[in-house]
């Protein structure tokens, strides 16, 4: 027998436990799905200093607070369940998940996205600790140091432009011999002084005891292969938004992330999305929690609207 919810929210990172906040204190029945830990991406961030309010905190503590915030208002969180599958029978969404099937009038899609990996040595063991994947986010910690920055696309010239506003030195590491990047965004990177490309190349190894020190090069014309010694590890080689679960497929951007108007509605009428996974101009928790936001109450009206519409109640 399946459990029956007012909100389903798939996902408890940033955005995933503060639409379950907004759900719960509306007297809604929220429930909050998660594959893993509670907070996401935040349990893979060292430091972060520029959430309002926090002037330093780690991410694993910041993750602590918003699920003791969210849980004080009674939303369920359900841990280590995997949602395989969301499809609207009716005015309902029925979600089946690795454990059990659930039953909501509505859900919230905050599953965030997944930076795609080098999958070289040392990535995952250096990660918050030297390796990032969000300029935004950790450049600060590299102030007047060598930054290397890892692909070619809009996401790797972009960022590595913003990026020279911190360190000393900016390298940007790419397979190919030019870029696929925007002409606009090339040419602001060549003509920045602490800018310069390694082209023909990939990164083999990163190593560093505790922190990244150096990368390991290889040319790829060549065959040859160097030491390049760097602080900071930028890598933008693709982002891919966790929506694999919609069996419908509501309109989405040409990466894969789902397009919603102002209310965090997709066109798919009761569901919602918030974060990452969200078609957006940046991706910080700062926005994640804005969108949660705007999706838990517009949701919430939804909700109401939907069930005057069934009592024959004019709106």
């Amino acid at each position: 027998m399946s459990e029956t919810y007012d909100m389903l929210i798939i996902g408890a990172g940033p955005a995933g436990l503060t639409a379950g906040l907004y759900g719960s204190r509306s007297n809604l029945k929220t429930v909050i799905i998660e594959k893993g830990l509670v907070g996401g991406q935040l349990l893979n961030t060292e430091a972060i200093e520029d959430y309002t309010g926090f002037e330093h905190i780690t991410g694993p503590e910041l993750a602590q607070l918003m699920e003791k915030h969210a849980r004080k208002f009674g939303v369920e969180i359900n841990t280590f369940e995997g949602v395989e599958s969301v499809k609207k029978i009716g005015e309902t969404f029925e979600v089946r998940t690795d454990v059990r099937t659930y039953h909501a009038t509505t859900v919230i899609a905050t599953a965030g996205g997944t930076a795609i990996k080098l999958g070289v040595p040392g990535e995952d063991e250096l990660a918050g600790r030297g390796v990032s994947y969000c300029a935004v986010c950790d450049g600060a910690f590299f102030n007047g140091q060598v930054i290397t920055v890892v692909g070619g696309g809009d996401a790797a010239v972009e960022e590595a432009n913003y990026l020279t506003r911190f360190g000393s030195r900016v390298y940007v590491v790419h397979r190919r011999n030019e870029f696929r990047a925007q002409k606009i965004l090339q040419d602001q990177l060549f003509q920045n002084p602490k800018a310069e490309v390694i082209w023909d190349s990939v990164v083999e190894t990163i190593n560093g005891e505790k922190e990244v020190d150096r990368v390991l090069l290889k040319n790829v014309k060549t065959g040859e292969t160097r030491e390049h010694p760097t602080q900071g590890v930028f890598i933008f080689v693709g982002f891919k938004p966790n929506t694999y679960f919609l069996e419908d497929h509501p309109a989405h951007d040409v990466g894969g992330h789902l397009l919603t108007n102002d209310r965090m509605e997709t066109g798919i009428p009761g569901l919602f999305a918030a974060g990452d996974l969200r078609s957006q101009l940046v991706r910080q928790i700062t926005n994640a929690v804005g969108d949660a936001t705007v999706a838990a109450l517009a949701a919430e009206k939804y909700i109401t609207h939907l069930k005057h519409a069934q009592a024959g109640v004019a709106v």
